[in-house]
């Protein structure tokens, strides 16, 4: 705000005097009191109103990210969900693929041993 030194303060009292005269000069004094108590209180309302923006905005920013990151986690689970199930279908096909073989083998040596070798 406005600095204001002993020497002015009294250099200002001075002129007001002077201007107003000692009938005027109380009732200005605590009418420019009353004006700088509002001028204060106006101005601390007006920081503070911008420190509350700041805060939200700060709030906001934050939210915007944590969002952001849980995303890129959502997105990155939802890739090795997907990859879990590529690896379980490649193996159960895999092992349907080895059963096949196995039965096929089972089926073989089961007809080979109906049919006669060499037969008389």
């Amino acid at each position: 705000m406005i600095e204001i030194s002993l020497g002015k303060l009294v250099l200002l009292a001075l002129i007001a005097l002077i201007v107003l005269g000692p009938e005027k000069l109380p009732q200005a004094a605590r009418t420019a009191g009353a004006l700088m108590r509002r001028l204060r209180m106006g101005w601390e309302s007006v920081r503070a109103e911008v420190e509350r923006e700041l805060e939200i905005e700060e709030l906001k920013r934050t939210a915007r990210e944590a969002a952001a990151r849980a995303e890129a986690m959502q997105a990155e689970m939802n890739k090795a969900a997907h990859d879990t199930r590529e690896q379980v279908s490649a193996a159960a096909t895999d092992v349907r693929s080895s059963i096949e073989d196995v039965q096929k083998d089972l089926a073989s040596a089961d007809a080979t041993k109906e049919t006669p070798h060499g037969g008389t």
